[in-house]
């Protein structure tokens, strides 16, 4: 998996997510999306180059989800595609989040 943002001054923040989100790099993710989570901003995610996503990366997409709208904040899904964007659908995340393209 590979995590790149953009420009940490701008509102949203858009992270750029390509790979695979399992087990193995859910908690890196973790560890970006709350250092950004505790900013000030919106955050959106780009799923674009993702290929895959786990419960575990899910849960780390509630969690943040929890406390960004605790805070008057969105996450924002965008470009989910193919087994990523049916995983959302299965289980009803779409409903939840905020989904873009």
């Amino acid at each position: 998996m590979t995590i790149q943002s953009e420009q940490c001054d701008q509102n949203p923040k858009v992270i750029f997510i390509s790979g695979r989100l399992d087990t193995a790099s859910s908690s890196e993710f973790d560890v970006k999306v709350h250092e950004l989570v505790d900013g000030s901003a919106d955050i959106i995610l780009d799923f674009k180059d993702l290929s895959y996503i786990s419960s575990s990366g899910l849960h780390v997409l509630i969690q943040a989800h929890k406390k960004l709208t605790a805070n008057n904040r969105k996450l924002i899904i965008r470009n989910a595609n193919g087994l990523v964007s049916d995983v959302f659908k299965m289980t009803g995340f779409c409903k939840i989040v905020t989904m873009e393209g």
